[in-house]
């Protein structure tokens, strides 16, 4: 895939270019898929934070805020249930997946659990968008400290991209540049440390990192 992977979401001007040319055509003519799964396996989450995110409302939803062609809702603990013959058509005719925060080893979990992990190599065409969790599902690891969710065995996550992610860098008072080298030290490959003004953006010829912010790389 053709992958955004971001901290804050599509929060200035270069992150929006970057989105624009990933998909190589205006967002009003783009339909996107919302993922807000990663949310309840988030103590910090709940009905009123997914719903802002699936609605648009700030300050959570800014992404789905934006003036798309389609806009829908792919809530993956529902598609275990209804059968892949439904759901894998609205994927793939979907232009973008805009996922959301919250744990990342939860939305791991249900990524597996319903066959949309397995989809992925088949969608080269198809861009992800990745906020916080939604951005480090496709790393490695994501360091003990990340994990919120109760059942998860580790911090083991998807492993589609080489590198690992510490997000919101200076937004929450823990996730302090110092915070984050203790955590990449304990990671097994590179590292970024990115702010809510940067993305990593990451398709099959390079890895570039488009930033308003500050961030850093821990090789």
């Amino acid at each position: 895939m053709r992958l955004l992977l971001t901290s804050g979401g599509v929060t200035n001007p270069s992150i929006h270019d970057a989105l624009v040319d990933l998909l190589g055509k205006p967002i009003a003519d783009s339909s996107a898929l919302c993922i807000p799964t990663a949310q309840w396996g988030h103590p910090m989450c709940g009905p009123v934070s997914a719903r802002g995110f699936v609605s648009g409302t700030p300050p959570w939803g800014g992404m789905t805020a934006m003036q798309w062609k389609s806009l829908g809702v792919l809530e993956l603990t529902a598609l275990p249930t209804i059968g892949a013959e439904r759901w894998v058509s609205w994927v793939r005719e979907a232009d973008v997946l805009l996922v959301d925060g919250g744990d990342a080893t939860y939305l791991c979990h249900w990524m597996r659990e319903s066959g949309l992990a397995d989809l992925l190599p088949s969608l080269p065409e198809t861009v992800w968008v990745g906020v916080s969790a939604g951005s480090m599902v496709m790393t490695p690891r994501i360091g003990a400290d990340f994990v919120e969710w109760q059942s998860a065995p580790d911090d083991d996550t998807l492993g589609i991209v080489d590198f690992s992610i510490f997000p919101h860098l200076d937004v929450f008072p823990e996730n302090t540049l110092a915070k984050a080298e203790r955590w990449a030290a304990d990671m097994a490959g590179p590292a970024y440390a990115i702010d809510d003004q940067t993305a990593i953006k990451v398709t099959t010829s390079a890895v570039e990192v488009v930033s308003e912010g500050h961030w850093k790389l821990f090789p």
